[in-house]
């Protein structure tokens, strides 16, 4: 496997303990995540190569959340320093028919002000073969949108895998960019699309349904639209409540069709970053696998995370294999 470059915030998470509200509680906890980083310490617990590119704070915080992620073998050469805080977000957990809920404190955080003079493109790619983005970052502000398209170009140029998880979320674009444009050029420079129905029609302009004949079709007009777009994959989740979930997946390659059986996950533990494990163990498998395999893996990794507290997945392969070969009773281990 070559080294994977993701490249966004990271986030201190804050929650109480358990399933508890704040209200209930005197006691949290926290964990460091950002959905770039969530796939990218994934991606490294499968044994890959990873560097993330980010802004964090220079005060205690930030180096803590700077061991964190060493911790995991990523590399963290690229990661800048600011005078701004680390970004923070507020989680209550929910149960059965009661949702979660989060709060973000992230405005003029250490990433949402980071300047061009932070990332020295032609260093962080220097050994990278696959380049990681989602619709997060490019929502922060304008020069982190403006940073991302310069490090997209170049790893173009030098021939990297691009993929996108276009995350469409209208609470974060506040700087006066147009969501769909500044989408459509990032897109312009991706190769593996990793989005639904949802993104899809937010990127296009249209309204496909979510059956499998309009995927199939979006995902054909989304290739035109997009030459440079090569496989088009999508995670469907069905929430019976919050506590219970089906994780399944399908994708349009180009040539085929094709569509996982449901993951059931009966007993969510903490489903924060459950997307970012699909991307991570999607990354890793397309480096590994054919199409559908890597796929396979992507769902199972993803239901594996459900059971993971915290923002990262901790799953191994042989953890993830272990699901694909049906061992999914969660009997004790001697």
């Amino acid at each position: 496997m070559g080294q994977v470059i993701t490249f966004g915030e990271v986030l201190m998470r804050i929650s109480p303990r358990g399933k508890k509200k704040f209200m209930q509680s005197n006691v949290i906890e926290f964990f460091f995540g950002g959905t770039e980083l969530n796939v990218g310490i994934s991606i490294a617990n499968f044994g890959g190569k990873v560097k993330h590119i980010s802004v964090v704070s220079d005060d205690f915080i930030g180096e803590t959340a700077i061991a964190y992620i060493n911790k995991f073998g990523v590399s963290t050469s690229s990661i800048a320093l600011s005078k701004r805080p680390l970004g923070v977000y507020f989680l209550e957990i929910g149960a059965v028919m009661r949702p979660s809920a989060i709060s973000y404190n992230r405005s003029h955080s250490a990433f949402s002000e980071i300047k061009p003079d932070m990332v020295n493109w032609e260093k962080a790619l220097r050994k990278g073969e696959w380049f990681h983005w989602t619709g997060i970052t490019p929502a922060l502000s304008q020069a982190a949108f403006d940073i991302l398209k310069e490090g997209l170009t170049l790893a173009r140029e030098r021939g990297m895998t691009v993929s996108a998880d276009p995350t469409y979320r209208s609470g974060l674009w506040k700087y006066g960019k147009n969501p769909k444009e500044a989408l459509t050029e990032l897109l312009q420079l991706s190769t593996i699309f990793i989005g639904g129905i949802n993104e899809i029609n937010e990127v296009l302009g249209t309204n496909y349904s979510y059956s499998n004949e309009d995927f199939i079709k979006a995902s054909k007009e989304l290739m035109q639209t997009f030459p440079s777009i090569e496989k088009v994959f999508d995670k469907i989740r069905t929430s019976v409540n919050s506590s219970w979930h089906k994780i399944r997946a399908r994708m349009w390659n180009g040539v085929e069709f094709r569509e996982t059986e449901d993951l059931d996950i009966t007993h969510v533990v903490d489903r924060i970053g459950t997307g970012d494990a699909f991307a991570g163990g999607l990354i890793y498998g397309l480096q590994n696998y054919d199409d559908y395999k890597a796929m396979e893996f992507a769902s199972a990794a993803c239901a594996l995370k459900h059971t993971y507290e915290g923002d990262v997945n901790l799953a191994s392969v042989k953890d993830v294999t272990a699901i694909l070969e049906g061992n999914i009773s969660g009997r004790l281990q001697r």
